[in-house]
């Protein structure tokens, strides 16, 4: 987490249902929730998936098990909300004529499917390739974070990237 700084005592008693606990959570993890949903939502979208997590953490804060699960919880709930956004609005998204059928086809598919040949298709990457996605799009990593994790310069991971989203592109839409 960012910024301000969420005291274990603190969230324990969030999660036992004090308001003012509940309330400084909120107020402290909203600009992670924030930055999480310009990351990952289309920007229309942004305040209404950050409106939509906070009021989520609210209700459901005495289900986060730890105060160390809880940026993975928040990331998780953040990207639900976006992927339901984008399907509820889904005909106002631009794809180019050529992508139109593979994208309607990826859209239509259950959640679950999607999880499972995303999975595969990354399972399928070279190990470079491989690499580059998991810490920039799943670890989200910067191109120069992973250019120094990896030993390599970042036109080459810049290149990889490009690449492996590519074959997983063309995994996914045949």
């Amino acid at each position: 987490m960012t910024g301000k700084r969420l005291s274990q005592t603190v969230f324990e008693e969030a999660r036992l249902g004090n308001r003012q606990a509940i309330i400084r959570l909120i107020e402290v993890t909203q600009p992670d929730v924030r930055r999480y949903a310009r990351s990952r939502c289309r920007a229309s979208d942004e305040d209404d998936a950050t409106q939509e997590v906070l009021w989520q953490l609210f209700r459901r804060v005495s289900a986060i098990r730890s105060l160390a699960a809880l940026p993975s919880w928040l990331f998780t709930v953040v990207m639900r909300e976006c992927l339901r956004l984008a399907r509820k609005g889904r005909s106002s998204i631009s794809v180019p004529v050529e992508d139109k059928e593979a994208q309607a086809a990826l859209v239509a598919r259950p959640e679950l499917d999607l999880r499972l040949d995303l999975a595969a298709a990354i399972e399928a990457l070279p190990g470079h390739y491989r690499d580059v996605v998991l810490l920039s799009d799943m670890q989200e990593l910067t191109v120069g974070e992973v250019a120094l994790r990896l030993g390599v310069t970042q036109q080459a991971v810049k290149a990889r990237l490009h690449r492996a989203r590519a074959l997983m592109r063309k995994q996914l839409s045949g």
